[in-house]
């Protein structure tokens, strides 16, 4: 009989778990289950978290403070655990994210991660670019900031870069609408691709390679031979390439294929609702509008 393939857990799209709730993702581990909700159709289901049915844990968080300080790293590749990072980091913006840790913090703990585990397990997510009026009505763009990370990455053996354009979804614009003069702005098509090209041109410097997240619209303008590729975030090729084994390369229709998001098939233990993100990010899809404030 066929050994089925193990899966991959995703910690998580929907909240920052390093940041605000290892202890809980560790009870569950320990516990070899993870209760979760749909959260569209909200249909529950028990998730086998033993080790010998998980191939990997990837995690997403703006914030390996707590991670790294607590030896996470350790107790899980000690459990039997391979590990993945999508580490976001973006410019320092407190308007836009105003409760992450300064952008030094962040470097350190991107250089002490890679240390640890590996450059080649962690994908650098610049995500999402935001074009925006600032409170002085000037035309702002986050892009500017994009050089100074792309070199600390660089420097530590980062090799994969992942970037996408804010969406405009109706409760960030309702989050807004008492801010002005401040307000986020659609970028034009050509701008965009202006922006891409730019990004890669410096990652190229370091060797890194520059991806898109849900960007068909640009992916399509691009054409062929511009090196600028669909992302995955949940990369299942480049899991197997790292930790052997057997997991599915399919893609994950619960995701926005139709956008051009690559993810392969995961799922996904975080909540919006039992688990709310502190960080406040303005334009996250994820918060509730009002956002849940700052964490207790």
């Amino acid at each position: 009989m066929a050994t089925p393939d193990r899966f991959v857990i995703s910690a998580s799209r929907r909240t920052d778990i390093p940041a605000f709730y290892l202890p809980w993702f560790m009870s569950q581990l320990k516990a070899r289950s993870f209760r979760v909700i749909n959260p569209y159709n909200h249909r529950v289901r028990q998730v086998n978290a033993d080790a010998d049915s998980v191939h990997s844990l990837v995690f997403w968080s703006k914030n390996f403070g707590p991670f790294l300080s607590g030896g996470y790293d350790r107790k899980l590749t000690d459990a039997g655990y391979n590990l993945f990072f999508n580490f976001t980091i973006n410019t320092d913006n407190p308007i836009l994210e105003p409760h992450v840790p300064p952008l030094a913090d962040r470097l350190k703990q991107l250089a002490e991660l890679a240390r640890r585990v590996g450059p080649q397990c962690i994908q650098w997510r610049f995500d999402p670019v935001c074009f925006y009026t600032d409170a002085d009505g000037r035309a702002r763009t986050t892009a500017d900031g994009f050089s100074q990370i792309a070199r600390h990455a660089g420097t530590v053996g980062i090799e994969r870069c992942i970037t996408s354009f804010m969406d405009h979804y109706p409760k960030i614009e309702k989050r807004t609408t008492s801010m002005a003069p401040f307000g986020f702005q659609e970028g034009l098509l050509p701008h965009k691709i202006e922006i891409l090209q730019r990004f890669a041109e410096v990652l190229g410097g370091y060797r890194m390679r520059l991806y898109t997240c849900c960007e068909k619209e640009i992916q399509d303008a691009l054409g062929e031979g511009h090196g600028i590729r669909p992302s995955a975030c949940i990369p299942n090729d480049l899991l197997m390439r790292l930790f052997g084994g057997s997991i599915s390369l399919k893609k994950d229709r619960g995701q926005r294929i139709s956008q051009g998001c690559g993810c392969m098939a995961s799922v996904d233990i975080g909540s919006y609702t039992l688990h709310p993100c502190y960080h406040n990010c303005l334009f996250c899809y994820a918060n509730p509008s009002p956002p849940p404030g700052r964490r207790p």
